[in-house]
């Protein structure tokens, strides 16, 4: 089912979406040699708590936390532990909220002291892929647009965009129709409409796009040990230009 919203719902989504924003930079400064995983996600949890909203990850379908927090070759749904980052780390940190009903979501991909060339080139060109396919979220173009535009970016240096786990539609639940592949679909393939509302995330490796999930149900990881890179943004189609309802990665850098 295609879920319009309207220009109130819109705005509320906005809200939650700061949310993300503010976990997100208050993190930044912490994603350092030494500290936990675990640290990082008490934090987050506490920045979302003390905005009056509820971390939307925590109890979902039983994960345990209240952010993804993925390193190196950990592609999604890393759960936040005693782990110590350490230099040359690449972190992966996910963060979603719920604000009075309405769901915010968004990823950024850091590093830790020093990554080679090549790494550094992945997280660019999964940064980039996300704008791409952003580009292309228009009333009336198609789904397959945002998709190909992705996974066109992705390829052509040389990386592979992760086939098992995609973007979603989102609102009143974190995950809904749409499913946003990072590669054109062979199913359904809607057109977009003024009022859905896209979690774009490009889940991009540098090997082999197949991934293995750990015992513990939920981390996924490159099947071949090489590094990931995760960026995303909440989109709003609407009559003109895309509307990103996430803090631009920009002004969290500021």
């Amino acid at each position: 089912m295609i879920v319009l919203r309207t220009d109130r719902e819109l705005d509320l989504m906005v809200e939650a979406n700061r949310i993300v924003g503010l976990v997100h930079r208050t993190l930044k400064p912490l994603v350092k040699v030494g500290t936990t995983t675990r640290e990082l996600d008490s934090v987050a949890e506490d920045v979302i708590r003390s905005h009056g909203a509820e971390p939307a990850f925590k109890g979902y379908k039983g994960y345990p936390a209240a952010s993804c927090i993925s390193i190196n070759e950990q592609v999604v749904h890393g759960i936040p532990g005693s782990r110590k980052l350490v230099d040359g780390d690449i972190v992966s940190i996910d963060i979603g909220v719920k604000l009075r009903g309405y769901y915010g979501d968004q990823a950024i991909t850091r590093v830790v002291g020093n990554i080679s060339e090549r790494e550094k080139e992945l997280l660019k060109v999964t940064r980039e892929s996300l704008f791409k396919g952003i580009e292309q979220a228009v009333a009336g173009r198609r789904l397959s647009d945002i998709c190909g535009a992705v996974q066109n970016w992705v390829e052509q240096f040389g990386f592979s965009v992760v086939r098992q786990f995609v973007g979603h539609g989102i609102g009143r639940r974190l995950h809904e129709e749409p499913a946003v592949p990072n590669y054109v679909p062979p199913e359904r393939n809607p057109r977009l409409r003024k009022g859905m509302v896209l979690a774009i995330e490009p889940m991009v490796n540098l090997g082999t796009p197949e991934v293995v999930v750990a015992d513990d149900g939920w981390t996924a990881s490159a099947a071949d040990g090489l590094p990931s890179a995760h960026f995303e943004h909440v989109v709003a189609i609407t009559r003109g230009e895309p509307r990103i309802l996430t803090m631009f990665e920009e002004e969290i850098d500021a």
